[in-house]
């Protein structure tokens, strides 16, 4: 089946390579912009242009120096976006970072950034020892944007990125000549080579080699030399033009060789490009070949097709594709995408041109519409695939929608259709429409978009100022807003004068905007900041919700105390503990102390800090706040650690009296006597009793037998009676001081009674001794401590005696392997009282 419908621009390169040239845009130059004598510089995916005079046609000044060249900036349909006047030493070279910025090579060795604005970014050498640069090489590397320079001693040096310039220089044992005619950089495998064009051979330099090998390049015809070398966008292939005219295509290793071709013209081309579509099909590759007036396009097959144009061309490699930029068109040349050659191509019986001749029929409302349908049953889902996969390549909005509504026609006829890859096609053509116009002149192809990502293209619009249409994509798309929001923003601190008007409209921008999370403030600051703008940068800061993003900037801006209110305010100690710190560094003492007043928590933290790392300090605020309390607990706490209570206890003692506290006042005044016995005795016995509390005190001494002092704390300090009583009962047992026990049970009646003497007597081990005391003890605990002394025998009669059934038993069952009698009595015992019940 043949249908010819958007086929007028193809043409064949060999069996089944069909390739065609769209138009784009027709150029709306500046009337004073004459390509003539242009050397014309392109961002690849649909970037900037910069547009130079060719250095050749400067006119030299009697002082003896050129004229100084004017950089200018053109989107794609030939707008305006800057100018550059190079001010700086001679210009060698000219290309775009992946970025899009603009990077220009000085002899020199000095490298400028700008951007596309034609704002100076910055600026770098690529080395000391590197002078006199006659050529340069800008480009894409697996780190970024590379530059290679070549010197006029033909020594070559190679940075492989420029946002970290490092540069190392090729192999000192090559021997390059004056024989070089032509170089490339290939950057393959994270590695990059030089190839280089001596004679009719190409010597491959790597990076860090020793040992280079020279390539005989194979020809049919003979020649000279090699007058220009092209690598493909991927790198992959390399096409070479000889002196007498002759193409030479293979592989960038130089390994494989696709074929060669004879121009048949001697004159030497402008651009040399290779126009590749993405895959690794040798066949489907080609090489374009651009004069003063017409571009030759040859296949690796050895098939060519020949355009003309009124006037001198520049020729643009992409990934999928080649744009041809000329003064009056901007154009594209590419293979004919397999979907598209489907349906529209010659002699075509794909399902899918059925599918779109079936559709067509239909709203002619013909019945061969449903014949068609019919010729396709069961591949309806591979046709509607095609059709779908077809719109995205196509530039021109009519045909997008007839291949979009034939496979909408087609969908219908399939049950469970999958909808996704429809959906997101159809958004896709939306958005690169909006991109192809000629007001935002951005022409990438669909497989462009999809390998740069939609963020990427939204920063791409966002670099170029498209607010308003980045915003809507990115809804579109539900992609966040905030990176254009905050580029705004940048943009509107950089230009805007007004400091106040700028914080009010940034405020109502970010507020209005309909975000999962509150825009961050934090980052605009931070840019009103290094622009100098601190007044704007604290004001927007005041707006920031998330305090630890604030705080740490108005610490940096030297708004310590707004960062402290901040830091209080969010309950982030560790946010406090920085604004604390960093205002403590920055203010006056006094100041700083006055300030933290009017913060609780603040001040309370940092009351903690001091008594971690610096007491004296702590000393100094609870002095100035007339704490009496906190400083005499400070005092205390110091004291003890440093051992030295007697010296400090009246300072604690009075600072306890002026807050009110008497009785810690009190304690203070005890612990002051204590103390000064306590020296005293260790005078006197030659101990260490210093620290020890009043109860150890005594005990010490009824251990060492001062008894007469031991009475002597004991009135002075009121130790309870009860208290001093037990201490001496049990020194004396400890002592196995038995007889001066006995004298002190039979002085006076005991505060404590006289189980504590059985008790301890037991504690000793010593029966004899207990049996002592045990007739003294109260009625009610007799028959306790009689069992606990073993002397069963009373038990049971006291038992008997209170009538005390279970106490009887648990003494007969003491008794089992014991006297005879005794259990027998016992036994008795119970007997009698159990029959009175």
């Amino acid at each position: 089946m043949s249908l010819l419908c958007n086929t007028g621009d193809w043409f064949t390169l060999g069996q089944g390579n069909a390739f065609r040239k769209i138009e784009l845009y027709t150029m709306d130059w500046p009337a004073s912009i004459n390509l003539d004598n242009m050397t014309i510089h392109a961002a690849p995916y649909g970037g900037p242009i910069a547009v130079v005079k060719d250095p050749k046609s400067f006119i030299k000044l009697d002082g003896g120096s050129s004229a100084r060249p004017v950089i200018r900036v053109f989107n794609c349909v030939g707008k305006l976006m800057s100018s550059i006047n190079w001010d700086c030493g001679n210009l060698v070279a000219l290309g775009w970072s992946d970025c899009e910025e603009l990077v220009g090579v000085q002899d020199d060795g000095t490298i400028f950034i700008h951007d596309m604005f034609g704002n100076f970014v910055h600026k770098f050498s690529v080395g000391k020892d590197v002078a006199d640069v006659v050529a340069a090489k800008i480009f894409a590397s697996a780190s970024g944007t590379g530059v290679a320079v070549m010197t006029s001693g033909y020594k070559i040096y190679i940075l492989n990125n420029i946002k970290d310039p490092k540069s190392r220089p090729l192999s000192d044992l090559l021997n390059i000549t004056s024989a070089l005619s032509a170089w490339e950089m290939v950057c393959k495998d994270r590695t990059t080579s030089c190839l280089l064009a001596m004679g009719n051979e190409i010597t491959v330099v790597r990076l860090g080699d020793n040992a280079f090998a020279s390539h005989a390049v194979a020809m049919k015809s003979e020649f000279k030399s090699i007058a220009l070398m092209s690598v493909s966008f991927d790198h992959q292939h390399v096409a070479m033009l000889t002196n007498t005219g002759c193409v030479w295509m293979g592989s960038s290793d130089l390994k494989q060789k696709y074929g060669e071709f004879a121009t048949g013209r001697q004159d030497k081309p402008i651009h040399l490009a290779w126009c590749i579509d993405g895959t690794t099909q040798v066949e489907s590759q080609a090489v374009i070949v651009a004069y003063m007036t017409l571009i030759l396009i040859i296949g690796t097959t050895g098939e060519s097709s020949v355009y003309t144009y009124d006037s001198p061309m520049t020729l643009i490699p992409e990934m999928d594709c080649v744009r041809v930029l000329t003064s009056s068109c901007h154009e594209l040349i590419q293979k004919v995408p397999l979907s598209t050659s489907k349906i529209f191509g010659i002699n075509i019986s794909e399902p899918a041109s059925f599918l779109f001749e079936a559709h067509r029929k239909f709203q002619e409302r013909s019945h061969q519409s449903d014949e068609y349908l019919c010729l396709i049953q069961g591949k309806l889902s591979a046709a509607v695939a095609d059709c779908v996969e077809a719109a995205g390549h196509e530039f021109d909005p009519n045909t997008q929608k007839s291949l979009i509504r034939a496979a909408y026609f087609g969908k219908s006829f399939i049950t469970d259709y999958n909808c996704t890859e429809y959906i997101r096609m159809c958004k896709t053509l939306k958005v690169l429409n909006v991109l192809r116009d000629r007001n935002v002149a951005i022409p990438i192809t669909i497989q462009q978009f999809n390998h740069l990502q939609p963020v990427v293209i939204l920063d791409r619009l966002v670099f170029r100022k498209h607010y308003s249409l980045s915003i809507h994509t990115a809804k579109y798309l539900r992609l966040q807003e905030t990176r254009i929001l905050e580029h705004w923003a940048f943009q509107k601190i950089a230009l805007d004068k007004n400091e106040d008007e700028v914080a009010r409209k940034i405020e109502a921008k970010f507020s209005s905007a309909d975000l999962l999370e509150p825009m961050s403030f934090a980052n605009v600051a931070e840019k009103a900041q290094q622009l100098g703008k601190t007044k704007l940068a604290i004001t927007l800061l005041e707006r920031e919700k998330k305090k630890k993003l604030q705080v740490p900037l108005l610490l940096k801006l030297g708004a310590s105390e707004k960062a402290l209110k901040a830091a209080t305010e969010s309950g982030d100690i560790d946010l406090i503990y920085m604004a604390l710190l960093e205002m403590k560094n920055t203010t006056a003492l006094a100041k700083f102390h006055m300030t933290i007043r009017n913060y609780s928590l603040a001040q309370s933290l940092y009351k903690k800090y001091c008594q971690l790392n610096s007491l004296s300090t702590l000393k100094d605020i609870h002095s100035q706040e007339d704490d009496f309390l906190a400083q005499a607990e400070l005092g205390l706490r110091e004291a003890l650690a440093l051992g030295n209570l007697d010296a400090s206890i009246p300072d604690i003692g009075g600072n306890y009296r002026r807050a009110g506290k008497a009785a810690e006042a009190e304690l203070a005044d005890e612990t002051k006597r204590l103390l000064k016995h306590q020296k005293t005795l260790q005078d006197k016995y030659h101990r260490d009793f210093f620290g020890l509390p009043l109860h150890a005190l005594v005990r010490q001494l009824l251990q060492l037998g001062d008894l007469r002092y031991a009475e002597k704390l004991k009135g002075e300090f009121r130790m309870p009676e009860r208290r001093f009583c037990w201490l001496r009962v049990r020194t004396l047992a400890e002592n196995y001081q038995w007889e001066e026990l006995e004298r002190f049970a039979r002085a006076k009646k005991s505060a404590i009674g006289y189980e504590p003497f059985v008790e301890v007597c037991l504690q000793q081990r010593n029966v004899a001794e207990a049996k002592k005391y045990l007739p003294r003890c109260a009625e009610e605990n007799k028959l306790k401590w009689y069992l606990r002394a073993g002397c069963y025998a009373d038990a049971a009669n006291i038992a008997f005696v209170q009538k005390d059934i279970d106490s009887l038993l648990k003494i007969h069952d003491h008794c089992t392997n014991a006297d005879p009698a005794l259990l027998a009595t016992v036994e008795n015992m119970i007997g009698q009282l159990s029959s009175k019940k």
